[in-house]
C-alpha cells in the first residue's frame, strides 16, 4: 500500500484524500444515526445523517469524477438529489 501511495502524483494523491475524506463522512452518518437512536431507546434519523450523506456523496462524486467511474457517478449522482430533497422535507415541515 505504501508504494501505491509513493507512486501517485501530487494530484492523484490530492483526489485520493478527498475520496477517503468523502467516504469517511458518508460512513459516519450510520454512526450518528445510532448513537442517537440508541439515547431515544427508537430508530431515529437525525437531520445531521442527511448533511454527512451530501458531504460525503459530493467527496466521493469528485473523486469518481477524477477516476471516470461510471458506477460511481451514477450511484452518488442519485444518491445526492435523494438527499437533499430528504432536507428540503424536513424544512418544508418546520
Amino acid at each position: 500500500m505504501l508504494d501505491y501511495i509513493q507512486s501517485l502524483s501530487e494530484l492523484e494523491f490530492i483526489f485520493l484524500l478527498i475520496g477517503f475524506t468523502g467516504q469517511a463522512l458518508f460512513a459516519s452518518r450510520f454512526i450518528f444515526q445510532w448513537i442517537l437512536s440508541e439515547r431515544k431507546g427508537e430508530s431515529y434519523i437525525p437531520i445531521i445523517f442527511w448533511y454527512l450523506s451530501i458531504f460525503g456523496g459530493v467527496g466521493l462524486l469528485i473523486y469518481a469524477i477524477f477516476r471516470k467511474d461510471p458506477v460511481i457517478i451514477s450511484g452518488q449522482s442519485f444518491g445526492l438529489i435523494i438527499y437533499i430533497r430528504n432536507l428540503i422535507l424536513i424544512y418544508r415541515k418546520k
